[in-house]
């Protein structure tokens, strides 16, 4: 019965050290990532692909403000970046504020911006505002909603990070209109 036991304790470690094997890899995937992405420069446009977040930590200078637009793929049309790049909100923010800080902002980097946000195509300018976040750094907000990227979206247009269930919440794309997307 002991040899059990210590067996299924050895195999639940092994599960925690595997987990925190892939924590580090993302953090370290965010923390090295290189400024340049092979992608151009638009006037106007935040081409840094998680918002001027350096690996969730403190906010870098973004390149100027923010440009939230939208994208049609197989869930519909969502927010993206002015580069294209998928945008979530987090279900367990409340209020228009940011709960997610820490690992969960490496793995789920706040879109942040250096002057007031633009809309691009589709998006709806009245709905932008911004706020400040506990690391000092300036949160892009749609309809309420605090806006992320996901990590494992590494190029525009993908949506790996649809409805995973991270960090204490769901995480969902968002519509035009500023809701979340769950399907």
């Amino acid at each position: 019965m002991q040899y059990a036991v210590s067996r299924n304790l050895r195999a639940h470690m092994h599960g925690w050290r595997a987990a925190a094997v892939l924590v580090f890899a993302s953090l370290l995937l965010v923390a090295c990532g290189s400024s340049s992405n092979g992608s151009s420069s638009t006037t106007g446009q935040n081409t840094n692909p998680y918002g001027g977040q350096a690996g969730g930590s403190t906010p870098s200078a973004a390149s100027g403000p923010a440009v939230v637009m939208t994208k049609t793929g197989s869930a519909g049309t969502y927010l993206t970046d002015g580069s294209g790049k998928s945008l979530y909100l987090f279900a367990a923010d409340t209020g228009g504020k940011s709960v997610c800080t820490g690992a969960c902002a490496a793995a789920w980097p706040p879109l942040i911006t250096s002057g007031k946000p633009t809309a691009g195509t589709g998006a709806n300018a009245s709905m932008l505002t911004t706020i400040t976040r506990s690391d000092g750094g300036t949160q892009v907000v749609y309809a309420g909603h605090p806006l992320y990227y996901y990590v494992a979206d590494t190029a525009a247009g993908q949506t790996t990070g649809q409805g995973l269930n991270q960090f204490g919440g769901l995480w969902w794309l968002v519509s035009p209109a500023g809701a979340a997307i769950q399907k």
